[in-house]
C-alpha cells in the first residue's frame, strides 16, 4: 500500500478536550498520534481511527487513510476515513456481548453456572450436557471451531441451521478441560441462551443495554442501506505463513485472504454474528470501555449492575496454553487481562482488561491510568514490520498516559 505524501491531508480530526483538563500535555497527545502515524507509515493499514479517554475525557480523536478506496477495489470511490466512520470490530465484539450476559446474569435472567442444556435442551447430545455459560464465555465448552463443511457467509443469515450444527457438534475435549479460543461458536450459544432465557434477541440487548444509553452507533451487523458506510478491509502484505495461516483457518474456518473477502460481504456485515461483527466507530468502542472503567456508570446513571463489570474482569486463565492461538493468554470472564510484562496493552498494564480484532483492533481500559480507548484498522496482515510500532504506540500510551 502506497503513503500519501502528505499524512495532513488524509487526516480527520473529531472534538478532542483540553488536554491539560485531564492532566497531560499536548505533547503528549502528539507523540500517542506519532505512534499511529507510525503504524500507518509501515503500509499495512489503509485506515487507522483511533479515540482515547482520560479520566472521562477525549483527549485524542482523530482518523488517518482512506476508509474506501483507493486500496480496496477499483470500482471504489476514494473517501477518507474519519471519526465517525464505522468499522467492523470482529472479536473485540466477544466482549461486548461478554458484558450483556453477564448483565442479565446480575438481572437473575439466566444463570452463568448453568449447564447450557438449561436454556437449549439439544444442546447434550454427544457428551455436552455438562457444558456450562460460563465454559462457553471462558474458551472451555470444547467446540472451538466452525465444522469445517459449513460456508460461514451462508451461516451469517441461517440462525436455526447454525445452532442445530453446534448442538449436534462432538466436543474436542471435555466440559473444563482445556483452553482453546472458540473464535466464532461461542457467540452463538451465548446468544442463543439469552434468547430462550429473556424473550429478547441479543440484538436488542444490546441496543437497550448500551448502545441508546450511551448515544453511539453500535450493532451486530449493519442494515443493508448502510453496509457502504462500513470502512472497507484488505488483506496487506505477503501470504500467511505455516503455522499461523493453520491458527487462521482453525479459528474462523477460512483462510486469510478469503476471511478478509469475507469481511466486506454484505451477508457478513446484515446478519448476526455475536462473536465477531459487531460494527461501531473508534468513539463508541471507546465510550463502551469507559462504561466499564467507571463500574457501569455514567454520571450519577447506573446503566450496568457494578457486579456484571467486576465479574467479567475476574482472571479465569493465567497464561494458560490456549489450544487454538498456540499461545499462553491471560483471560477474563469473556474479556483478555493485561499483564505487567507480557501484555497485549502494552508494558506494566497489569490491571488493563480488552479485547482484540482480527488483526489490529484493540478496545481496552487501564483503571491504573484511567484510561479508555480504542485502535480500529482496516488492514488485515500478520507481517512482523507492524508488530513493532504497535507495541511502540501502545508503550507510548503507557508512558505518557500517569498511573493514578
Amino acid at each position: 500500500m502506497s503513503i500519501p505524501p502528505d499524512l495532513d491531508a488524509v487526516t480527520r480530526r473529531g472534538p478532542e478536550s483540553d488536554p491539560a483538563a485531564t492532566g497531560l500535555a499536548q505533547d503528549d497527545v502528539e507523540a500517542i498520534w506519532r505512534g499511529v502515524l507510525g503504524l500507518y507509515e509501515t503500509g499495512t493499514q489503509p485506515a487507522i481511527s483511533v479515540c482515547l479517554r482520560h479520566r472521562g475525557q477525549v483527549f485524542l480523536n482523530r482518523a488517518v487513510g482512506h476508509s474506501h478506496g483507493p486500496a480496496t477495489a477499483t470500482d471504489t470511490a476514494e473517501r477518507v476515513a474519519t471519526p465517525d466512520t464505522q468499522f467492523c470490530v470482529f472479536s473485540a465484539s466477544k466482549a461486548i456481548t461478554a458484558i450483556i450476559m453477564h448483565e442479565l446474569d446480575a438481572r437473575n435472567l439466566l444463570r452463568l453456572e448453568d449447564p447450557v442444556v438449561e436454556y437449549l435442551p439439544e444442546f447434550g447430545r454427544h457428551r455436552k450436557r455438562w457444558v456450562t455459560l460460563r465454559h462457553v464465555l471462558t474458551h472451555r465448552a470444547g467446540i472451538p471451531a466452525i465444522p469445517t463443511d459449513l460456508d460461514p457467509l451462508e451461516l451469517a443469515h441461517d440462525w436455526e441451521g447454525i445452532i442445530e450444527r453446534l448442538c449436534d457438534a462432538r466436543p474436542t475435549f471435555a466440559a473444563g478441560r482445556q483452553l482453546a479460543y472458540h473464535a466464532v461458536t461461542g457467540g452463538y450459544i451465548l446468544a442463543e441462551a439469552a434468547h430462550r432465557a429473556t424473550g429478547k434477541p441479543i440484538t436488542e440487548w444490546l441496543r437497550e443495554l448500551i448502545a441508546e444509553p450511551l448515544g453511539i452507533p453500535m450493532s451486530y451487523g449493519v442494515a443493508p442501506e448502510h453496509v457502504d458506510d462500513v470502512a472497507k478491509n484488505r488483506f496487506t502484505g505477503y501470504p500467511v505463513p505455516f503455522p499461523i495461516s493453520k491458527v487462521i483457518e482453525r479459528s474462523l474456518g477460512l483462510n486469510m485472504t478469503r476471511a478478509v473477502a469475507a469481511s466486506n460481504d454484505p451477508r457478513f456485515l446484515t446478519g448476526v454474528i455475536p462473536s465477531g461483527n459487531i460494527v461501531t466507530t473508534a468513539d463508541g468502542l471507546s465510550s463502551f470501555f469507559q462504561l466499564l472503567l467507571d463500574g457501569g456508570k455514567r454520571g450519577e446513571d447506573g446503566l450496568l449492575d457494578r457486579r456484571a463489570v467486576r465479574r467479567a474482569r475476574v482472571e479465569s486463565a493465567y497464561f494458560k496454553l490456549d489450544l487454538t492461538l498456540g499461545i499462553p493468554v491471560r483471560y477474563g470472564h469473556g474479556l483478555m487481562l493485561g499483564a505487567r510484562r507480557f501484555s497485549m496493552f502494552g508494558p506494566d498494564t497489569r490491571r488493563a482488561f480488552g479485547h482484540y480484532g482480527f488483526v489490529v483492533i484493540i478496545g481496552w481500559a487501564d483503571p491504573e491510568r484511567d484510561i479508555a480507548g480504542a485502535i480500529l484498522t482496516s488492514g488485515k496482515s500478520v507481517v512482523a514490520n507492524q508488530l513493532l510500532p504497535i507495541w511502540r504506540l501502545l508503550s507510548t500510551v503507557s508512558q505518557r498516559v500517569p498511573k493514578r
